[in-house]
């Protein structure tokens, strides 16, 4: 491998991010429970996200608007300004959560940084994702970091020309097959999977992955041996 990036996904790849919302979701779904059950209002919040994707994109902001329109939805307009209040407030909960590494993670950048030009490639609200990474502590590893509308080949290819550099130069680092591993091998680059326990629907995937570009691995300091040779 003739490299020259180093890429890492954000939130579940660096730092905790899809529990926190799985948690306000059962607290959406809990005030909610006088309208439906637990799973038909999960099935309808995740249903409104993925149909607001387009106009909103991902991150925190999009979420609580959907988890509004969910609520008025499920509620035939019966859930009134105090329900709408108690949304908003779950929102800001979410937004102020503290940052927590995953185990690794510093470790892995400490090791790199020296070697390779290192950037952040992820998705969600911009302002959001630049107060996590600040949070963190380690934006000074980082040469560049990417707030990305999606994490399509376009996407990718887009942000590959800004770094100036070909697809087999990318190494792609993240927790999600669909956004972080499928598009990067599609487009003539490295990736490796490093799983989290839980996963967003809507990143999941059906089938399995063989590409001489792809590694799987179990945590994220095992891919010091695949770059440190």
């Amino acid at each position: 491998m003739n490299l020259k990036i180093i890429a890492f996904d954000a939130d579940d790849t660096l730092f905790i991010n899809e529990p926190y919302f799985e948690e306000t979701e059962k607290k959406f779904c809990g005030m909610m429970s006088d309208y439906h059950s637990y799973q038909t209002l999960s099935q309808e919040l995740l249903k409104t996200q993925v149909d607001n994707l387009p106009l909103y994109g991902y991150g925190i902001k999009g979420y609580i608007l959907s988890m509004i329109e969910t609520a008025i939805k499920v509620s035939d307009g019966t859930i009134g300004s105090k329900g709408i209040h108690r949304i908003t407030e779950l929102g800001k909960e979410l937004i102020q959560r503290p940052i927590e590494l995953l185990d690794g993670v510093e470790e892995t950048l400490e090791a790199l940084h020296s070697n390779y030009k290192l950037v952040v490639a992820t998705k969600g609200d911009l302002k959001d994702q630049q107060r996590k990474l600040h949070d963190s502590g380690l934006g000074h590893y980082f040469h560049h970091i990417e707030v990305m509308a999606d994490k399509q080949e376009l996407n990718y290819e887009k942000l590959l020309q800004r770094l100036e550099i070909q697809p087999e130069e990318f190494f792609m680092i993240g927790n999600s097959l669909k956004s972080d591993v499928l598009p990067v091998l599609n487009i003539g680059g490295y990736a490796v999977h490093v799983p989290f326990h839980t996963t967003w629907a809507h990143e999941k995937i059906d089938h399995e992955i063989m590409h001489p570009k792809f590694k799987a691995v179990s945590k994220i300091t095992e891919v010091l041996p695949l770059l440190l040779k």
